[in-house]
C-alpha cells in the first residue's frame, strides 16, 4: 500500500526528486569511487597501472553491459506488470531473472579467465602494462556474479520503493571500496590486485543486502518460486538491449580510443584518456541517475495508462536535464586543472594531454543528458527497438564516424572532439524519435 501511494501522488518536481535524488547520488557516488580507484592506482603504483585499468575496461564494461540489459529491461517488464495488477506473476518473473543473472555471471567468469592472457599478449603492450592488465582481471573476475546482482538489485530496490536503501548500499559499498583501496595498496602493498579486490568487495555489498531484502515476503517484490517464461527473458533482453548497447559499444569505443592514443601519443595518451573518461563519467552519472530514478514512474504510469501524469513527468524531466547540462559544463571547465592534477603531476606529459582533452570534451555535456534520458524513456515505455537505435547510433555509429574523420583533419584534438560531435548527432536523432512517438505514448 505504501508503494502504491508513492505512485499515486501528484507529479511535481519535489515528488520526482524523491525518486531521482537517491539514484543520482548513488550513480555519482559510484562514479566517484571509480575515480578514487584511479587516484590510488596512479599515485601509489603509477600511470602504467592507470593505463592498465583503462585497457581492461572493455572486459569490465562487457560484464556491466549484460547486467544493465537484464536489470533495466527486467525492471521495465516487471513494473509494467505490477502497474497492470499482475503482482504474483511479476514476482515469479523477478526471481526467474535473478537466477538467469547468476547463470550468466558464472559463464562470463569462465570465458574471461580463458581469453584474457592471449588478448593482452597480442596488443603490443609493454611487459609491465600487460602484466598489470592480467593481474587486475584475475582478481576482478571472481566477483562477476555479485556485480551482476548488484546492478539488478539496485534498480529493483528503486522500483520496489526502496530507493533510499539502494542509496545506502551504494554509499556503503563505495566507502568500503575506498577504505580497502588504501588498506590493500598502501598498507599491505598488494599492488593492482588490491585495487581489483577492493572494487569487487565494494560492489558485493548491494548484492548481499539485496539477497536479504528480497527474501522478505512483506516487500512489493520478493523471491517466489520462479516460473520459466521464455517470453519474459526475451522481453527483458529486448527492452534492455539499448542500455546494453550503450555500455557494450562504450567498451568498443574505449578500445578504439586506446588504439588511436597508442598510435598518436603512446601509453601517456592512454593514461590521459583514462583521466578524461573518469571526469566525463562522473558528470554523466547525474543524467544516468536521474533516468534510473524516473524509469519506474514512467513504466508504472504507462502500464496504468495515465497519460496526464506521464506527460507532466516528461516535461519536468526535460527542464531538469537542461538546467543540469548548463551547470555541468560550467563546473567541468572551471575545475579542469584541479581535477587533472589529482591524477597527474603538472610536470607529467599526461597532465597537459588530459587538460586539453577535458576542455574539448566538455562540450559533449550539453547533449549527453538528453540522449541518456531519451534512450531510458523508451526502455521504460517497453519500446526496446527505438531505445536500441538511439543508444547504438549514439555510442557506436556516430562515435565511429567522428573518430575516423576528425583525427584525420585535426590530429589529436580530433580524437577529443569526437565525443561532442557524436553526442550532437545523437541529439538530433533523439529529438526526431521523441517527436515521432509523442502521440502513441501520450507524453
Amino acid at each position: 500500500m505504501e508503494v502504491q501511494n508513492v505512485y499515486a501522488k501528484p507529479v511535481t518536481l519535489g515528488n520526482i526528486l524523491k525518486f531521482a535524488v537517491p539514484t543520482i547520488v548513488m550513480t555519482m557516488f559510484m562514479s566517484f569511487y571509480t575515480m578514487v580507484d584511479g587516484l590510488f592506482v596512479s599515485n601509489l603504483i603509477g600511470t602504467d597501472a592507470l593505463s592498465a585499468i583503462n585497457l581492461t575496461a572493455p572486459v569490465i564494461q562487457f560484464v556491466t553491459a549484460v547486467s544493465t540489459m537484464l536489470a533495466s529491461g527486467g525492471s521495465a517488464v516487471i513494473m509494467k506488470k505490477t502497474g497492470e495488477q499482475k503482482r504474483e506473476e511479476a514476482k515469479e518473473d523477478f526471481t526467474f531473472l535473478i537466477l538467469i543473472n547468476v547463470l550468466i555471471g558464472l559463464i562470463m567468469c569462465g570465458i574471461g579467465y580463458t581469453v584474457m592472457e592471449p588478448v593482452f599478449a597480442g596488443m603490443g603492450l609493454s611487459e609491465t602494462v600487460a602484466g598489470y592488465c592480467v593481474e587486475y582481471l584475475k582478481h576482478y573476475l571472481p566477483f562477476t556474479v555479485p556485480i551482476l546482482l548488484m546492478n539488478n538489485f539496485t534498480l529493483y530496490m528503486i522500483a520496489g520503493g526502496k530507493a533510499t536503501l539502494s542509496l545506502v548500499c551504494s554509499v556503503a559499498g563505495g566507502v568500503l571500496n575506498m577504505v580497502l583501496d588504501y588498506a590493500f595498496m598502501a598498507w599491505f602493498h598488494m599492488g593492482i590486485c588490491g585495487a581489483a579486490l577492493a572494487t569487487g568487495l565494494g560492489y558485493s555489498v548491494t548484492a548481499a543486502v539485496g539477497l536479504f531484502v528480497f527474501s522478505q515476503r512483506k516487500n512489493l517484490l520478493h523471491f517466489k518460486k520462479p516460473v520459466f517464461r521464455f517470453r519474459v527473458l526475451v522481453n527483458a533482453a529486448a527492452n534492455g538491449c539499448s542500455e546494453m548497447a550503450t555500455v557494450m559499444v562504450t567498451g568498443i569505443i574505449t578500445m578504439m580510443f586506446n588504439w588511436m592514443m597508442l598510435s598518436y601519443m603512446g601509453e601517456d595518451g592512454v593514461a590521459a584518456v583514462t583521466i578524461i573518461m573518469y571526469i566525463l563519467m562522473f558528470a554523466s552519472s547525474l543524467y544516468t541517475g536521474y533516468s534510473y530514478g524516473v524509469a519506474p514512474m514512467i513504466s508504472y504510469y504507462y502500464g496504468e495508462q495515465n497519460h496526464e501524469k506521464l506527460k507532466m513527468l516528461v516535461r519536468i524531466s526535460l527542464k531538469v536535464i537542461a538546467a543540469v547540462s548548463v551547470l555541468t559544463v560550467f563546473l567541468s571547465l572551471l575545475l579542469t586543472e584541479p581535477l587533472v592534477s589529482v591524477f597527474a603531476h603538472p610536470d607529467d606529459p599526461v597532465y597537459g594531454l588530459a587538460v586539453t582533452g577535458n576542455r574539448l570534451c566538455t562540450a559533449a555535456l550539453f547533449f549527453i543528458g538528453f540522449n541518456i534520458f531519451s534512450s531510458g524513456m523508451f526502455t521504460a515505455l517497453s519500446n526496446g527497438v527505438v531505445s536500441a537505435v538511439l543508444a547504438f547510433s549514439r555510442s557506436f555509429v556516430f562515435m565511429l564516424a567522428a573518430m575516423i574523420v576528425l583525427p584525420l583533419l585535426l590530429g589529436v584534438n580530433g580524437i577529443w572532439l569526437a565525443t561532442p560531435a557524436a553526442e550532437l548527432m545523437a541529439l538530433v536523432l533523439s529529438g526526431r524519435m521523441f517527436w515521432k512517438y509523442r502521440e502513441r505514448y501520450g507524453y
